[in-house]
């Protein structure tokens, strides 16, 4: 007689594999989901310094910041109440926020601030709460 060779998984064996598999997608989804929208906040924030460092920059050269009516367009084109101005600008483009909106600028900020700059966040609309709360640059 011939032996043969069982080729194949058991029933057993594939039952373990999906036990293994549903308990590491119980520890690693959870996990995961929700990063998103973190993220989003992180990118916002290194966008806003991005930004708060073309208006040092521009400080340095004119010894004030743009206007709220000059706005954040004072880095990429030339204000008239600019005494210097690099060939390119401080920025190539005005950046949106992560969720395509604009960022807000307005000079001079509250509390004694020189300005203020921020992102509406998710809601795109001023104020909020969690995930939809304003990201200020510090």
């Amino acid at each position: 007689m011939k032996n043969r060779v069982q080729q194949g998984f058991t029933l057993i064996e594939v039952m373990v594999v999906v036990v293994i598999l549903g308990i590491l997608a119980a520890v690693i989804v959870p996990n995961v989901i929700g990063k998103d929208e973190q993220a989003r906040r992180t990118l916002a924030a290194t966008s806003l310094s991005n930004v708060a460092n073309a208006l040092e920059m521009y400080r340095l050269d004119n010894h004030k910041y743009p206007t709220t009516q000059e706005g954040l367009e004072a880095l990429v084109n030339k204000p008239a109440s600019a005494k210097v101005f690099p060939q390119g600008g401080y920025l190539k483009s005005i950046p949106n926020d992560p969720w395509d909106n604009p960022i807000q600028y307005v000079s001079p900020g509250a509390n004694g601030k020189p300005y203020e700059l921020y992102s509406f966040a998710s809601d795109g609309q001023e104020g909020g709460e969690g995930d939809n709360a304003d990201i200020y640059h510090k």
